[in-house]
C-alpha cells in the first residue's frame, strides 16, 4: 500500500535532505514556467489564476500522531467527510480529472479538479470568477497547473447524490459541465462512476500559521499526511527549503514517492467498496 503512513516501511520513506536537490529542479523550473508565460502579467488577463501564488504539497511518511507532536500542530477547523468518485478502470484519474465531494457542518462543495492545465491560456470563461481557480502546483519534482471549479450542494441533494438517486452528471454546474465537454472534452461522464468514501479528514496548523497539514484516514484505517502551503513565486526556493529543513530538523520523513498519494487513496478505497 505505497504512500499510505506506516511505521515500519522504510523503503517507502525518503531522508528529506535527499529530497532537498530533486526539489530544488523543481522549484527551478516553476519559476521559469511562471516567468516566462507572455501572460502571466498581462493587466487584462481574466482572474482565472494567481499566477503570483504557488501552491506546495508535501506528502509525509510518519504515524500522524509523531507528526502532530514534532511538528507541534494545532487541529483547524472542523472535521470533513470526503467522497471521491471513479469507476473501476479509474477512468477520471487517467485523464487528470478528480470529482471530490467534501461535508462539514451540514455544508457540501462538489469540486472538479483537473490536472496539467495551461493557466495561461484559459478563457476567460472557462473559470468564471467566483466558481474556481487555476493556480500552480508544486508536488514532489513535478510543476503544473490545476484547475478547480466547485458547486456547493444542499443537504439533501448531497443525500440523493451519495445514495445513488442523482446522477452525478445532474449534480455538476454549469461551470464543470462546460469545462469537461469543451476544454478537456470527456463528457458525458463514464456510465459507471459511484462514490468512494468516506475518507474523514482532520485538518491541522502550525502555532506560527505557516502551513496547514491534511491527516485522511480511510475506512480501513490507511492515513495519509500531507502538507500545503501558498507560496508567493518570488519566495518559492527560500520557503520551499525552509518547509523542506524544518520537516528534516523535526525528524519527520517524506514519502518516497511523492506523486502517488492521489492514486493511492482512490485504489484503496477500491479494494474496501
Amino acid at each position: 500500500m505505497s504512500g499510505a503512513n506506516t511505521s515500519n516501511s522504510g523503503s517507502r520513506w525518503i531522508a528529506p535532505a535527499a529530497a532537498l536537490w530533486t526539489a530544488h529542479l523543481a522549484v527551478a523550473s516553476l519559476v521559469a514556467l511562471v516567468a516566462g508565460s507572455p501572460h502571466a502579467a498581462a493587466a487584462d488577463s481574466p482572474p482565472r489564476a494567481d499566477p503570483a501564488q504557488v501552491e506546495l504539497q508535501v506528502s509525509l511518511c510518519a504515524p500522524p500522531d509523531e507528526i502532530v507532536r514534532a511538528l507541534d500542530l494545532r487541529q483547524s477547523g472542523d472535521p470533513l467527510e470526503v467522497w471521491l468518485f471513479d469507476d473501476d478502470a479509474l477512468s477520471l484519474f487517467e485523464h487528470g480529472l478528480r470529482l471530490r465531494l467534501r461535508t462539514s457542518g451540514g455544508r457540501s462543495e462538489l469540486t472538479l479538479k483537473v490536472a496539467d492545465q495551461d493557466c495561461a491560456q484559459l478563457k476567460a470563461e472557462d473559470v468564471p470568477r467566483g466558481e474556481g481557480k487555476c493556480e500552480y502546483d508544486l508536488h514532489g519534482d513535478k510543476v503544473a497547473g490545476a484547475v478547480s471549479l466547485a458547486n456547493m450542494l444542499d443537504g439533501g441533494r448531497t443525500r440523493r447524490l451519495l445514495d445513488g438517486r442523482e446522477p452525478l452528471g445532474q449534480a455538476l454546474s454549469t461551470a464543470q459541465i462546460r469545462y469537461l465537454r469543451e476544454v478537456v472534452r470527456v463528457w458525458p461522464l463514464p456510465p459507471d462512476l459511484r462514490a468512494l468514501g468516506p475518507v474523514a479528514v482532520l485538518r491541522y496548523r502550525t502555532a506560527n500559521k505557516r502551513y496547514d497539514v491534511d491527516v485522511s484516514r480511510l475506512p480501513g484505517g490507511e492515513r495519509y499526511v500531507e502538507i500545503t502551503r501558498k507560496i508567493p513565486r518570488p519566495d518559492v526556493p527560500r520557503a520551499h527549503g525552509a518547509l523542506l529543513a524544518e520537516v528534516a530538523r523535526a525528524g519527520v520523513a517524506l514519502c518516497a514517492d511523492q506523486s502517488a498519494q492521489a492514486a493511492n487513496k482512490l485504489r484503496t478505497l477500491l479494494r474496501r467498496r
